[in-house]
């Protein structure tokens, strides 16, 4: 008996595979040497921007996919909070003054100290003050909860990972010394990632850079124009020669300040709040008290 199909060779369900196999890699290959996947970070990221470009992701998509990568860059000592600019309470404060700074800055946590402000000894929750009206006979140490401590070396993935899995939204950095370096918060996190992050205790101005805080001052980003800063404040800022209000106050101060110092000009004080890429993002601007205006020359 004759075979059917003499011209046809036996091939196994095995050699088949393999056959398949082998051009989608001989595809994929010649792919690759087409057009190479990016090697890095930047080519990463110049990657999303011509995504962008040709209307594949949107913006926003494209800023915080941009967020994640740099991010997995950062520590918590990139992003923290410097030490000499934490809001805390001391233990031995009176309920009124502790009530009166909650009140004031308007933060949700606070780290609680025992003489030196680098004793911390645990994290006390606004919310909580409450109980003490309903129950006179506690005091602030037994409200306090225990505080958590990360390196300055931490990397942000890791810690927005621990945030996520301890329900805890505050840590305090400590240097290589075991001191206290600074603090980062949950927000301090995912900012890093979505951009800015404007609160209830944020009150919009009329520009979007500039915004009312609480305390009756403002915080006004380092790349409003100088001309809305004068408009928002009634100054007379020169706009001649730069275009933002961080460009001119570095020109005047020689160099971009840096976090936690305070530069007076056109009757303003403004005070650095958070510095990114050699650059000012936020400044907390007041009036200038008379005595600084009288060395002000602006």
């Amino acid at each position: 008996m004759s075979d059917p199909h003499p011209s046809q060779p036996v091939r196994t369900r095995g050699a088949e595979k393999q056959v398949h196999a082998d051009k989608r890699n001989l595809f994929q290959r010649i792919v690759e040497f087409v057009h190479p996947g990016p090697d890095s970070t930047d080519q990463l990221i110049e990657t999303l921007a011509e995504a962008e470009d040709r209307e594949l992701i949107a913006p926003e998509s494209r800023m915080m996919l941009e967020g994640v990568i740099r991010m997995a860059g950062l520590t918590a000592g990139d992003v923290m909070v410097a030490a000499p600019r934490m809001d805390m309470l001391s233990i031995d404060s009176p309920y009124d003054d502790v009530l009166h700074v909650v009140i004031d800055t308007a933060h949700s946590r606070f780290p609680v100290y025992e003489g030196q402000r680098d004793n911390i000894i645990g994290i006390l929750m606004a919310k909580d003050l409450l109980k003490l009206q309903r129950a006179p006979e506690l005091n602030l140490r037994t409200l306090l909860r225990p505080a958590v401590f990360v390196p300055e070396s931490k990397g942000l993935n890791e810690l927005l990972r621990d945030f996520r899995s301890n329900r805890n939204h505050l840590a305090i950095v400590i240097d290589e010394f075991g001191s206290t370096a600074g603090l980062i918060t949950i927000e301090d996190v995912l900012e890093e990632i979505v951009g800015e992050i404007e609160d209830e205790f944020d009150e919009k101005d009329g520009d979007s850079s500039i915004y009312t805080l609480a305390d009756g001052s403002h915080r006004v980003a380092g790349d409003a124009e100088i001309a809305a800063v004068n408009e928002a404040f009634s100054v007379h800022l020169p706009e001649e020669d730069f275009d933002t209000i961080g460009g001119l106050v570095a020109h005047e101060l020689g160099r971009v300040p840096r976090r936690g110092e305070t530069v007076a000009l056109g009757g303003l004080l403004f005070a650095v709040m958070l510095t990114r890429g050699g650059a000012v993002r936020w400044f907390k601007v007041t009036r200038a008290p008379e005595e600084a205006l009288a060395g002000d020359g602006a």
